[in-house]
């Protein structure tokens, strides 16, 4: 699934037929951005990468636990009332219709909205709330449309398990020469080794943009988030001075990453 994610990438980039490219990719999309910077032919196609808030990339650090960013507002925020589309948990169900054999890549399923991302805000309750700082508990916007939220969980627990079963993707990515930026948020959700200790080993690694006042949305509609996230990668893209305190400087972001695995 995570293979099949980075061939689709290399393909939608052929097919704009625009040249180099650069490219965001969040939470998962992340990790198989991490993945096509390991992969000379489709790296080739890239101009330059930002890896948002990502999970783990290879076998080896899919195993890894340890720091995650300050509290989130997972158990503090309200209960999510209204319509429930289902009284279990989402990857729960989204599990159990692939183990009957009902939800599989055959079935085209996985990519269609309508078919795994049939959740209301109630059914979402505390993923949502984890993606948030302690802070914002009492504000978190409902996320349960197409506008403002998209999530497939049958999707992501094909990732997940294809990751967990990988080889470590280290010694390819040494070899990565399309500059990159990651993006850590304050109150993360994501282990902070599954990014630092596979980026290690990326050369092209010039910023490592600490996100404060958000979580792993950090993007999410509140106070200026937006515009800071913004701000943040328009300046990398431009090969501009960081707007915010950034963590180390480009020629430290190697010991940087290396001192935080």
């Amino acid at each position: 699934m995570i293979s099949r994610s980075v061939r689709d990438l290399a393909a939608v980039i052929d097919r704009l037929n625009k040249g180099k490219v650069d490219i965001l990719g969040f939470s998962s999309g992340g990790a198989a951005l991490t993945r096509a910077l390991a992969d000379p032919s489709v790296a080739a196609r890239l101009h330059r990468a930002i890896i948002a808030e990502p999970g783990p990339m290879d076998g080896p650090t899919a195993h890894i636990t340890g720091h995650k960013g300050r509290k989130s507002a997972r158990g503090l925020a309200p209960v999510m009332t209204g319509p429930r589309s289902t009284h279990v948990p989402r990857y729960a169900v989204a599990f159990g219709l692939m183990r009957l054999g009902l939800l599989t890549p055959a079935t085209g399923l996985i990519g269609q909205a309508e078919g795994d991302n049939a959740f209301t805000a109630a059914d979402l309750g505390s993923d949502t709330a984890s993606a948030y700082c302690a802070r914002d508990a009492h504000r978190i916007p409902a996320e349960d449309t197409a506008q403002n939220f998209s999530f497939s969980p049958a999707a992501s627990l094909r990732v997940q398990q294809t990751v967990k079963d990988s080889p470590s993707i280290a010694p390819r990515l040494r070899q990565s020469r399309t500059p990159a930026m990651l993006m850590i948020a304050e109150c993360s959700s994501q282990v902070r080794q599954w990014a630092t200790a596979i980026l290690a080993n990326d050369p092209a690694i010039q910023r490592a943009q600490y996100m404060p006042g958000v979580g792993h949305h950090m993007w999410n509609g509140l106070d200026d988030n937006n515009d800071r996230a913004t701000a943040v990668i328009t300046a990398f893209l431009q090969d501009k001075p960081a707007p915010l305190p950034n963590y180390p400087t480009r020629d430290e972001i190697p010991t940087f990453l290396r001192d935080h695995k």
